[in-house]
């Protein structure tokens, strides 16, 4: 995986005190897990936030805000723990519309369309666009991902429970090369941000990319 630059790392250490110190005011959690999907967990004397990501789980030490994976012992990157905790803070428990949206819908999605392309949406054509069938398997294998309906091949991720990402791309021809897209569901707005949501897809997109490598 590409390294992160410098004053991106220091972008998220500023990010993620400031969001850890948002959780840790946080007094209902039972309000927050209603509205994120997330559950509440108490283990003696310790109060947790249990959240599914990306295919694994894990657990939110509150109100220290400590994340660690439930399962192996790798650190957790600190983008991952950001968005963690960024998703969190934001729920407001909209349900899902089951109406799909593209980046340039969302609120500001028009000023940021063309940086979320470059991130996300050209590297899962590089990687997949002349072996589709390989983005459906790289999907499964590391988020236990669905197939969808959509487009030529396409991709449910539950990147948390209440943000599905559908990947799409669609078979070039002599005359068209293959294209792409990544869609939401409308409620996306009440999760994560734009500019969340662009590094959200941007992790996805690196991660089952270097799947084409292993």
């Amino acid at each position: 995986m590409t390294p992160e630059p410098e004053n991106a790392v220091h972008g998220y250490e500023l990010a993620y005190r400031l969001a850890a110190e948002q959780l840790s005011g946080v007094k209902d959690l039972e309000l927050l897990c209603r509205n994120s999907g997330a559950r509440p967990e108490t283990t003696g004397d310790r109060l947790f936030i249990v959240l599914e990501y990306l295919g694994k789980t894990y657990r939110i030490k509150h109100p220290e805000v400590e994340i660690f994976p439930v399962e192996g012992s790798t650190p957790v990157p600190l983008r991952d723990k950001l968005l963690m905790l960024h998703y969190l803070n934001r729920a407001n428990g909209t349900p899902l519309s089951g109406r799909l949206i593209t980046y340039q819908e969302l609120p500001e999605g028009i000023a940021y369309a063309g940086n979320f392309k470059k991130r996300a949406i050209k590297p899962l054509l590089e990687a997949f666009g002349s072996r589709m069938e390989l983005m459906l398997q790289a999907g499964e294998r590391l988020f236990g991902a669905a197939r969808s309906d959509a487009g030529d091949v396409s991709v449910v991720i539950n990147a948390f429970p209440r943000l599905p990402v559908t990947l799409v791309l669609w078979q070039g021809d002599e005359e068209l090369a293959a294209d792409g897209n990544i869609l939401f569901d409308s409620s996306i707005p009440g999760y994560l941000s734009p500019e969340d949501i662009t590094v959200l897809c941007e992790t996805i997109t690196r991660a089952l990319s270097h799947f084409t490598k292993d």
